[in-house]
């Protein structure tokens, strides 16, 4: 049973803003993936997966995406985790904007074009994580279920990210996928790229809180007018929690 949204609960110019900044947010970063598998230099863990798994059914990149971000998305229930309407959003966008960007660019183009590429799509793909993030509808599938696991163990999230991420690096490079230079600077770059661009683009919002505790005359919580915490950097593809500080390597 899907939670009931409480993200909605804004000013109707602050949830507008929201709105767009998140879908914008999706938008762009399925592009960046684009960008950085075009590049051929190499993806990111969670693309390499999505590349092997392609090159052993068939099946196009955008559907792959938005078929493992539901199986993550499973994962949540024995954690516990609850899905945010920004989850939701993640896992039917992202995969089918990252098809239209690969559609877009054509693949085999001239070494110094596909050079370019890469920084071009890991810098697109951190502002778009800015973007997402900093309208606050919740965690991407796959950052969800780094935070879950997080939380239940008490693991420390670089242990438990790079653990999950080596996991399905090495899964995606036996089938097939294209691990390279650019994982290594996705890994290198991804983390202090998104620690300057989520707060940057974090959305300030007034307390749902405050303004419900000044209804019942009891006292507010001091957060009105602050942007929230920011989440760790993204595990391709898209996405990131709203939880945890960014860290690298790196929805």
């Amino acid at each position: 049973m899907l939670p009931r949204f409480t993200s909605f609960r804004d000013p109707a110019p602050i949830l507008a803003r929201r709105l767009v900044q998140l879908y914008v947010g999706l938008l762009l970063y399925g592009i960046g993936i684009a960008l950085i598998v075009r590049g051929e230099l190499g993806v990111a863990p969670w693309d390499v997966l999505t590349q092997g798994i392609s090159k052993q059914t068939g099946l196009n990149f955008g559907p792959i995406t938005v078929i493992t971000s539901v199986f993550v998305l499973l994962l949540w229930i024995p954690i516990r985790q609850r899905p945010g309407f920004g989850t939701i959003m993640n896992v039917l966008l992202v995969g089918p904007a990252a098809d239209l960007g690969l559609w877009l660019i054509p693949a085999g183009l001239d070494l110094w074009v596909r050079i370019l590429l890469l920084p071009a799509g890991i810098l697109v793909l951190a502002i778009a994580t800015g973007l997402y993030i900093g309208a606050h509808f919740g965690p991407g599938p796959r950052d969800g279920l780094m935070t879950g696991i997080h939380a239940r163990t008490g693991w420390r999230i670089w242990i438990v990210r790079t653990s999950i991420e080596l996991v399905v690096l090495a899964a995606g490079w036996l089938l097939g996928g294209n691990v390279g230079i650019g994982t290594v600077a996705f890994a290198v770059l991804i983390g202090p790229l998104c620690g300057y661009t989520i707060p940057l683009f974090a959305i300030r919002r007034a307390s749902v809180e405050r303004a419900d505790a000044g209804a019942s005359g009891g006292t507010a919580p001091q957060q009105a007018g602050t942007a929230t915490a920011a989440p760790a950097a993204p595990t391709s593809p898209g996405v990131a929690s709203s939880t945890a500080a960014p860290a690298a390597p790196a929805p």
